[in-house]
């Protein structure tokens, strides 16, 4: 275990190297709060870049009026995004490097100015993204059988597992976010369909939560950044020889292909 995490920091970060998923966080430690939660993923961030890896952006979850209900919780949680989660479309992805791994389709925001709260309104956060890309966000949950509360999806970096981001960048000015459609497919079948106005009302409420939420933490939103801002559509389960696409109207299409099971190991 790293010097200074907890138990709870320490068990997470043994289980993305072990695969071997563990008890809720909240079970061990029954009064686990949302701010203790953000000091045990913050734990593991501090572990991560002491070992160089670089954060490259944020996640935004549980945007979804569905996904806080399904929680009872009244608001979403973010986490962090390591330049070694980014996969390239045309690279086959290992499931074996996840332990239950879903996907979500996002419209990813690349910022091109830094943002910072508090005080952030919807003006400031338009004014700070340089462009839109269609992406897929692989969650993964280091806690068995994705039996989270709030503070355990919060502990464990929000439940984030990987990106795949399209080529192809996009404006945002004249795109209307709330009624951006998106197709999610499974094998050259659409699985289920959703809007942007599922995540907060529309994805760029996401973005300013955000940036109003780290500011008071002394974290500003770099310009370069890539934020996602939460999903269109329910999640999907992937396995090998998986290949799953996001077709967003107006913004274009991203597709990640999983590696048939026992492809591309060492």
């Amino acid at each position: 275990m790293p010097e200074h995490s907890s138990p709870i920091a320490g068990a997470l970060l043994d289980a993305y190297d072990t695969r071997i998923p563990v008890d809720p966080p909240s079970e061990s430690e029954p009064e686990l709060t949302v701010a203790r939660a953000y000091e045990l993923q913050l734990q593991q961030v501090d572990h991560w870049v002491s070992q160089g890896r670089v954060i490259k952006g944020h996640k935004v979850g549980l945007t979804s009026a569905a996904m806080q209900r399904q929680l009872g919780v009244d608001q979403p949680d973010y986490g962090h995004l390591f330049g070694d989660m980014f996969h390239l479309e045309s690279m086959p992805i290992d499931t074996a490097a996840f332990i239950s791994p879903k996907v979500e389709p996002e419209i990813a925001f690349v910022l091109d100015r830094d943002l910072s709260g508090p005080g952030v309104t919807v003006v400031d956060a338009l004014r700070a993204v340089g462009y839109l890309l269609p992406a897929l966000e692989i969650i993964d949950s280091r806690i068995r059988d994705w039996r989270i509360t709030l503070p355990d999806t919060i502990a464990d970096n929000a439940s984030s597992g990987g990106v795949v981001l399209g080529s192809r960048p996009v404006a945002l000015s004249g795109i209307d976010l709330r009624l951006t459609g998106c197709v999610l497919s499974s094998g050259g079948q659409a699985v289920t369909t959703g809007a942007g106005a599922a995540v907060l009302g529309s994805p760029i409420n996401a973005l300013v939560w955000l940036a109003n939420t780290l500011g008071p933490l002394g974290v500003t939103l770099a310009a370069g950044s890539v934020i996602l801002p939460g999903s269109l559509t329910t999640a999907v389960p992937v396995a090998g020889g998986s290949t799953v696409t996001a077709s967003f109207s107006g913004i274009g299409s991203v597709t990640a292909c999983f590696a048939a099971d026992g492809e591309g190991r060492q």
